[in-house]
This record gives structure tokens, sequence and C-alpha cells, in this order.
């Protein structure tokens, strides 16, 4: 029992397979063949310079560096005493007080040693903020 005929279909006059493909290829084509301008969003002209000048050169950082073995201060490469150590960065901070001062601790180190260096160049004056630095086996 058949309940429904099947109908022959009609091929199609246009072979859609092949246009895909051909398609296919003019996109390739159209994206290897075209150049893209790169464009800036915002153009800037800066103003150039008539005479350059010389800026004032940096001053040297204080270091203090904090070791574990043995447990020693150095006030850049030179070994201090904690007892000394306060006079020195009074002096320091008496001749340039806008310089930079950088604490370097050994991650081992003792923290009171550290909290104590640390209070000295606070009450020595110095304006600008302190660098704190930790890395395990420090050497001045």
């Amino acid at each position: 029992m058949r309940f429904f005929e099947k109908k022959r279909r009609q091929p199609p006059a246009i072979i859609i397979v092949s246009l895909v493909d051909i398609l296919i290829v003019l996109l390739i084509f159209l994206v290897v063949t075209t150049t893209f301008k790169n464009q800036p969003a915002v153009r800037l002209t800066l103003p150039e310079a008539q005479a350059g000048t010389r800026g004032q050169a940096e001053p040297e950082a204080v270091i203090i560096t904090l070791t574990k073995d043995p447990p020693q201060i150095f006030l850049g490469t030179r070994p201090v005493e904690l007892s000394g150590l306060q006079a020195e960065l009074n002096e320091l901070a008496r001749q340039n007080p806008d310089v930079t001062v950088a604490i370097r601790s050994d991650e081992e180190a003792q923290v009171g040693r550290f909290v104590n260096v640390a209070a000295m160049v606070k009450a020595a004056g110095f304006r600008k903020p302190v660098a704190i630095h930790t890395r395990t086996g420090l050497k001045p």
C-alpha cells in the first residue's frame, strides 16, 4: 500500500556546490590582495624644542642593607653599627633631605632590626618615601 507518491525532483538549474567553491576562492583572493591602511585614532602634533637644556642630575640613593649571616647593617657598601646608624642618617638627611632611601633586607633577617632601621630613617627627616626590598641570601 502506498499512501504517498514519490515525486521526482528536477535537478536545480544552478549547481550550488560549485558556486560556494567559487565564492570561497573570490573571498580568499580579496583578502590576500587587499591593503589595509593604518590610521591613528587621534592625530597629535607635538611641539619641538628649539634648544635643549640639561636637567639637574638625580642624587644617588642611600641604600641600607640588612644581612642574616652574619647579622650586619651596611650603609652603601660600608658596614655600620646600629648605634652609629642614626647619626650617619641624620647627617645624610641634613646634607640632602630629598635623596631616596632604600632598605634592602634578607628575608630571614631579624624583623626587630628592620623595624629599628626603618624608624631611624623616618626620624632622620628624609622627604621621599622609603623603598623596601627583600631577597633571600642578600649581600651588600
